[in-house]
């Protein structure tokens, strides 16, 4: 599959250095999208927009009806409801999963949709005008900045996240639209924190530090320097790299409804849940989709406790109940929290456990 054409060229997913767990969580929600999308927490400069950006790249594309603004597949029933086919199904295009920018300076009307102005003033009829979360359907809706975000805004994502429909009645027109994407936001936690409401609904937190090791700084100021110089041979040069990647992701999205969890592994995913005092139970359900999700990515067709091990602190991190005088790392509760979980079922492995 070639590139994708794009205004400006994106540097490759596969060639960014460092930063495994940011990479993983946005490949799980690839292989799975009901894990419910990834917050993106870390210094500046460290990758978080360069990874949401070239993720597209890497992609399966989707089938959708030819022309529809929502990008619904041709067996959704909202399409059909909409249009009278005479049991003729209508013709399809193979496209790129969008990824959509949601800027902080958006406004309602641009993300939910609205009026059609033009239409309106030189037809004089009352037409919809998709928004954002339009596009967004069936793909990403990534948010820079995500922490900076309008009230009304989070308000209007929140709605739109739990339903997974876009309703909008304003000015004469009552419209609603599949809006299922997978949420993907970025921040840098000094410059406030996210509403706990809007941090709940994302699956998994990924926290990204500036690399130390001096060997992976030298290169990805080598890669950068390259791409700078000769975008179109970069990219070049990594196709085979984003190509097997593609092909992965593919395979591990067929191998997924096969995947399997022992009702062991269920006993460890609550346990640690339990003992986490996690509220609620998308902890757990996080949990299983996130670690089936990575079996199937890695080849497999069943669950194992290291698949919770290595998925269980950016399930889990966001989650926690908040003490302002607590001073332990979040990541670090739920790794001693897996440790007592396992050394209570077995004893001899709770010295090898969360090693990496």
């Amino acid at each position: 599959m070639p590139a994708r054409a794009t205004s400006l060229p994106v540097y490759p997913f596969t060639a960014i250095v460092g930063q495994d767990e940011m990479k993983l969580c946005l490949l799980l929600n690839v292989v799975d999208p009901r894990i419910g999308g990834v917050m993106i927490m870390g210094h500046r400069g460290t990758g978080k927009s360069t990874a949401v950006r070239a993720l597209a790249d890497v992609l399966p594309s989707i089938v959708r009806v030819v022309g529809d603004p929502y990008n619904r597949a041709p067996d959704d029933p909202t399409y059909w409801a909409e249009h009278t086919q005479n049991g003729k199904r209508p013709r399809t295009e193979r496209v790129p999963v969008p990824v959509v920018d949601l800027p902080l300076g958006a406004t309602e009307d641009r993300v939910c949709g609205t009026i059609d102005i033009e239409a309106a003033l030189t037809q004089g009829v009352k037409r919809f005008a998709p928004g954002l979360l339009a596009q967004a359907n069936r793909g990403f809706l990534y948010i820079d900045e995500v922490n900076l975000l309008d009230d009304h805004l989070v308000d209007v994502l929140l709605d739109v996240a739990a339903s997974g429909w876009n309703v909008v009645e304003r000015e004469g027109i009552s419209v609603r639209h599949p809006a299922r994407f997978v949420l993907v936001g970025s921040g840098n936690p000094e410059e406030g924190e996210l509403r706990p409401q809007l941090l709940d609904r994302f699956g998994l937190h990924a926290r990204i530090v500036t690399i130390t090791d001096v060997a992976q700084r030298m290169e990805i100021v080598r890669r950068r320097r390259a791409f700078d110089a000769d975008p179109q041979a970069f990219l070049r040069a990594w196709q085979p790299q984003q190509r097997a990647l593609r092909r992965r992701i593919l395979a591990a999205q067929q191998r997924l409804p096969h995947v399997e969890i022992s009702e062991g592994v269920l006993a460890l995913m609550a346990e640690l849940c339990m003992k986490l005092n996690v509220d609620g139970h998308r902890g757990e359900l996080t949990l299983a989709r996130a670690s089936a999700a990575l079996a199937a990515l890695e080849g497999r067709t069943s669950v194992t406790a290291d698949d919770v091990r290595r998925v269980a602190v950016p399930a889990l991190r966001h989650r926690l109940r908040r003490d302002p005088l607590e001073t332990t790392d979040a990541g670090d509760k739920v790794v001693e929290a897996w440790r007592e979980t396992l050394a209570a079922r077995h004893p001899s492995a709770s010295q090898a456990t969360m090693a990496t």
